[in-house]
């Protein structure tokens, strides 16, 4: 059964996003989410250690996966990605980061022009879908799931992201959540569907209503 990881939010006075506590470097262990668990679940799938959907949450399908690889390269087995081993991982492969380039191409193609607040709000969408049982369980499968989002279908996810979008998409997956646990999104000046409508409001982001 999956985890529904709870993000710690702070908007400050500003208008502008705060970060979520920050993730440690120096280790990764079960239960933390953010870019460099994503990072390290890339490469462990790349040296065919790691099996699951890229999620950036670190649960015991990457534990394991971690485990698998300390015993492979003689660190100590505890399913720990301590600096060791982070260390070793990266000077032994280098992926492309393909999922991270994912989900800054949804942002931008969902939510460019909107402010970085709403960019992250966007991202958050799709790690909330990921944590939740009613959608797929990995990053890719969410973002290219039948039906979903008008711009994978309409040809703009091809568009090259910016940096503000690579930049939501690090706040999303470190935990910021603006949205406190939506699932859905529209711009209700072009929404067509109705059923976008009848959701719960959870809270309105620039040109997008965020909903459960």
């Amino acid at each position: 059964m999956k985890k529904k990881v709870q993000a710690l939010i702070c908007i400050c006075s500003l208008g502008i996003m705060g970060m979520a506590v920050p993730v440690s470097a120096q280790s990764l262990s079960q239960g933390t989410q953010s870019d460099q668990v994503l990072d390290l679940q890339e490469r462990l799938s790349a040296l065919g250690y790691f099996h699951a959907g890229i999620t950036g949450y670190y649960g015991s399908q990457t534990k394991s996966a971690v485990k698998k690889f300390q015993a492979s390269y003689g660190l100590t087995v505890d399913g720990e990605a301590d600096s060791l081993t982070l260390s070793k991982l990266k000077k032994t492969i280098s992926p492309k980061q393909s999922v991270l380039d994912e989900l800054a191409r949804i942002i931008h193609s969902e939510a460019r022009g909107e402010s970085f607040l709403g960019q992250v709000a966007v991202g958050a969408v799709i790690l909330n879908r990921v944590q939740s049982e009613q959608f797929p369980d990995s990053i890719t499968e969410v973002i290219h799931q039948p039906g979903q989002f008008s711009s994978v279908d309409d040809g703009q996810f091809a568009l090259k992201p910016n940096e503000t979008a690579y930049r939501a998409a690090a706040a999303a997956l470190n935990g910021a959540d603006p949205t406190t646990g939506a699932l859905y999104f529209y711009n209700p000046v072009t929404a067509k569907a109705s059923w976008s409508k009848s959701r719960i409001k959870k809270i309105a982001i620039g040109h997008h209503t965020f909903t459960i």
